[in-house]
């Protein structure tokens, strides 16, 4: 029976995907038909075209809200800050700095065995994320009952370890169900959760601070801790019945769509093997040279984005009140989620990665040294639009990078996504004391090191354009009749 459908995965790919001849010298691929210069090919068939629509309308809505969900949970103290959270809890120096960095140090527990079981087949996807999401609502909201540094940074660590699985494993689900040239999209629309999620904090913030602090015996960001939980519960139990599994066992998809599924990621993925566990894939990914530039990519590029986690703090630097600070956040993170959206479908459609992210970085470094240099109100907040969208557009073409060159099997690509992230993940521990009150309001050394993280990512891309462009010339000549190429 196995060979019996790898003979007929190979019948598919042969008639749907035109041989590629040749790569000429610049390493691009000399492809006929309608593949491009990687052998990805669009989508024509009606039916393909009807399931990637109903995946869209279950899988992409549930993971957005989710996502924004989790952002909004451990965010919140970044506005609970402005709300007087370090003075009830007798927070001094650099121990608030602490509890944001702790966080990540539950993230890097959790995210590799989590994704390593997920695609071991053990567990129902949607089941286990669900539950992750249940935890985490709970988490967040006994934030509320903390009343000193040492019961913040507790909860703190706990929310990090419950939280870890979410976001690799919706990645691992976006590429289970994604091609190369669709990912860069849906991971474009996941991320605009985050980056939404940082506009509406702060207008979700201000309204809790105006009409509840102080009431029922609980400060006002006591209350935004307890909201926010609650409101997470509902949507995992609501996202149980709407994310999938894998494409061959996911419930509301049927037979032939559930095969459909199958076939077409098994058509697209460059130097498939066969899947030999979640032990082998982690070896697997390991041995790849090329996690490692991904994985450094990813570092820089989220070390830059540090400012996440201050947003609030860097625009109160122009001088208003806590409420206009709050409302001044959402602009620049609205259009952020905006442009990442549309530099994801410009990415998938044209299935191209580094001038992507050169453009997009090299205008947050010109936001960054902006911020750096001047403080010059205007100035400072038009930096904001510039580091907020040239940063955050590029993570969805980053991440389907990963999925597109290191998917060799299901397992290698649930760890290598989980890894990459876990190594991105760990910028968080330290980037928090870049920003120490002290250097206020320039914060001169945090803008000045995200100009230079920013300057190491776009080195990096180029780093990798080369060595697959190399790595394509290899297969094309090793193999004259092959037909799927790594995109850059």
């Amino acid at each position: 029976m196995a060979q019996q459908r790898d003979h007929d995965v190979e019948k598919d790919i042969a008639l749907q995907v035109d041989d590629i001849s040749a790569i000429d010298k610049d390493g691009k691929v000399s492809a006929g038909g309608s593949g491009d210069y990687s052998g990805a090919v669009a989508k024509t068939d009606p039916k393909e075209i009807a399931l990637v629509r109903k995946l869209d309308y279950r899988i992409m809505p549930a993971l957005f809200c989710m996502y924004f969900l989790n952002k909004l949970d451990q965010n919140a103290i970044a506005n609970a800050r402005l709300n007087g959270l370090e003075r009830d809890l007798g927070l001094k120096g650099s121990q608030y700095n602490t509890c944001i960095s702790i966080l990540y140090v539950g993230y890097l527990f959790a995210q590799i065995p989590s994704n390593m079981l997920m695609s071991s087949g053990k567990i129902r996807p949607s089941l286990y994320m669900s539950t992750c999401c249940m935890a985490w609502a709970t988490v967040a909201a006994m934030t509320a009952l903390v009343k000193n540094y040492a019961g913040l940074v507790t909860v703190r660590f706990f929310l990090g370890v419950v939280e870890a699985p979410f976001y690799p494993g919706a990645l691992y689900i976006l590429s289970m169900f994604y091609t190369r040239k669709e990912i860069a999209t849906r991971v474009s629309i996941l991320y605009a959760g985050n980056i939404f999620a940082v506009s509406f904090a702060g207008l979700i913030a201000a309204a809790t601070f105006v009409t509840l602090d102080d009431k029922h015996g609980m400060h006002g960001w006591q209350w935004l801790f307890i909201i926010e939980g609650i409101v997470t519960f509902a949507v995992a139990i609501v996202a149980i019945w709407m994310l999938p599994d894998k494409p061959l066992n996911t419930r509301w998809l049927t037979e032939e769509e559930r095969q459909l599924a199958h076939d077409r990621m098994e058509r697209d993925t460059v130097g498939r093997e066969n899947s030999r566990g979640a032990r082998a894939g982690f070896m697997q990914a390991l041995r790849d040279p090329r996690l490692y530039v991904l994985a450094f990519l990813q570092n820089m590029h989220l070390s830059a984005t540090s400012f996440n986690q201050f947003f609030p703090t860097v625009v109160s630097s122009l001088g208003f009140n806590t409420t206009i600070t709050l409302v001044l956040t959402a602009p620049p993170s609205l259009v952020a989620g905006a442009v990442g959206i549309l530099v994801g479908i410009s990415s998938g459609r044209f299935n191209e990665r580094t001038w992507h992210c050169t453009v997009m970085m090299g205008l947050a470094l010109i936001g960054f040294a902006i911020s750096a240099c001047t403080l010059n109100m205007p100035a400072r907040y038009i930096s904001c639009f510039l580091f907020a969208s040239g940063m955050y557009s590029v993570n969805s073409v980053i991440l389907g990078w990963v999925s597109a060159t290191l998917g060799q099997t299901p397992e290698k690509k649930a760890v290598s996504l989980s890894m990459i992230n876990t190594v991105s993940m760990a910028s968080f521990i330290y980037t928090p004391y870049l920003y120490p009150k002290s250097d206020a309001p320039k914060y001169l050394i945090a803008m000045s090191s995200n100009a230079c993280f920013a300057a190491a990512s776009i080195a990096s891309v180029w780093v990798l354009r080369v060595w697959l462009r190399a790595t394509n010339r290899k297969m094309a000549r090793e193999n004259p009749r092959g037909n799927v190429f790594y995109a850059y």
